[in-house]
């Protein structure tokens, strides 16, 4: 029979890896084309992957908690009713240490250094040095399985020690007698996990990190230690708006089966206001900056134990009904488990509905590769003097935009948040259709 190989998908645009969580089938087991075989995570989507083939599930290259970069082998399946393949085709398969290992050394070596969490446990529990494995996956990236070949065959290169003078050494069967381990080399694994500086006391509850989890804190990661972040806040009286919701919100929900929410008044005052300032729709492309056509709006959905971040497209073109449907659809597919990869492409700015919660003010994470961010704060009652010097009480709202100094400065940004602060308090039963 012939033996195909199926590989880590691209889920979503800047994706370039994914980890899986957790396998629907087993070695053995009978798949049909387009059949989900694993539910894969990266920092964007939650998604099945589909089978390319009819057949048996021959070989699961990799394990639950994975972390695999785009293209990179995930399973082998064994097709049903095929040929036998040619004399050179189980090169493909060929694990480590063969000749097409060796013409891959001299080749890609772009991912050598970028580990799953099974691959640094694997070096950690058995005191392997990483620098001294060669890898067999794309990129020169290193695999569980050319650990756990290293590892059986007595001869893994240990943290502390010279490497071995030649390849055979290296990848023999027989264990090399003068390569036992010298006591520094005892605290090696440490610089590889400095993460356990911190160790849990008595009473402290450890709990392990989810694969949506690691992306999350990947994705942030990098956007902060590449987007220069600055900060700006502008205050702004949304009493008319508050009245007209109110007023309304009754008999919308009676003809439109969904509540109308002030979330929906706000992302369609941003999408407005891009297009007026088209610069803040754009994105740092390293050599350029890239002003996007599209006015891709991405909302923040949370669950009990991530963020999903799914997008209203071309939310420019459409009405506040039109909006707060998007809203209520997307963050139902959050939820229930249900959102695709398609709901999570091509976001161009980001409004964050963190007054929902009840936050009054904060800095929000920029969305890379986007270049700013708005943090829609909770509307809360306040004293106000109004320009005649009578005090009065308002309903107010924080903006608080977060901006990537690369791609906007602070007059672009000052303009656009006074766009927005002047489309939100004209507001009115009198001048404004939510149709």
């Amino acid at each position: 029979m012939a033996v195909e190989q199926i590989t880590m998908p691209k889920l979503g645009e800047s994706v370039t890896e994914g980890t899986i969580s957790k396998w629907l089938v087993s070695p053995g087991d009978k798949v049909n084309k387009y059949d989900p075989i694993a539910e894969v995570m990266t920092d964007k989507v939650n998604a099945e992957v589909p089978s390319s083939y009819t057949g048996v599930i021959k070989e699961l290259t990799a394990e639950e908690g994975d972390t695999l970069a785009v293209g990179e082998v995930i399973c082998k399946v064994e097709l049903e009713g095929a040929p036998e393949p040619a004399e050179a085709a189980p090169a493909k398969e060929d694990p480590i240490g063969t000749s097409s290992e060796e013409a891959k050394e001299t080749g890609d070596q772009s991912n050598k250094k970028r580990y799953s969490p099974a691959v640094l446990r694997l070096s950690q529990e058995n005191n392997i040095d990483l620098d001294q494995v060669k890898g067999s996956g794309a990129g020169g990236r290193i695999t569980r399985k050319d650990l756990t070949l290293l590892i059986e065959s007595g001869n893994a290169p240990q943290a502390g020690q010279k490497p071995a003078k030649t390849d055979e050494a290296v990848n023999s069967k027989e264990p090399e007698k003068t390569a036992a381990p010298q006591a520094p080399e005892v605290q090696a694994p440490k610089k590889q996990q400095p993460e356990t500086a911190v160790s849990a006391a008595p009473g402290d509850i450890e709990i392990p990190l989810t694969g949506i989890r690691k992306a999350i804190a990947a994705n942030m990661l990098r956007s902060k230690h590449e987007a220069p972040h600055a900060w700006t806040m502008v205050e702004v009286d949304v009493t008319n708006l508050v009245e007209y919701r109110n007023s309304i919100k009754n008999d919308f929900k009676k003809k439109e089966g969904f509540n109308l929410t002030f979330f929906a008044f706000f992302v369609k005052a941003v999408s407005q206001a891009l297009k007026e300032f088209p610069e803040m729709n754009s994105m740092w492309a390293g050599d350029k900056i890239i002003q996007k056509k599209d006015i891709n709006i991405s909302i923040a959905v949370a669950t009990e134990d991530a963020l999903y971040v799914p997008v209203i497209k071309n939310a420019d073109e459409k009405t506040i009904k039109g909006i707060g449907r998007d809203i209520t659809e997307l963050a139902g597919k959050v939820r229930s488990g249900k959102l695709s990869s398609d709901d999570m492409k091509g976001g161009t700015f980001t409004v964050n509905n963190t007054g929902s919660f009840g936050s009054v003010q904060s800095m929000g994470i920029i969305n890379y590769p986007q270049a700013a961010i708005l943090q829609v704060e909770s509307i809360v009652k306040r004293p106000v003097v109004m320009n005649n010097g009578m005090i009065a009480v308002r309903d107010m709202v924080n903006l608080c935009l977060s901006l990537d100094h690369r791609v906007l400065d602070g007059l672009v940004c000052g303009r656009f948040l006074a766009r927005v602060k002047e489309i939100l308090e004209n507001i009115s039963k009198e001048n404004t259709s939510v149709y």
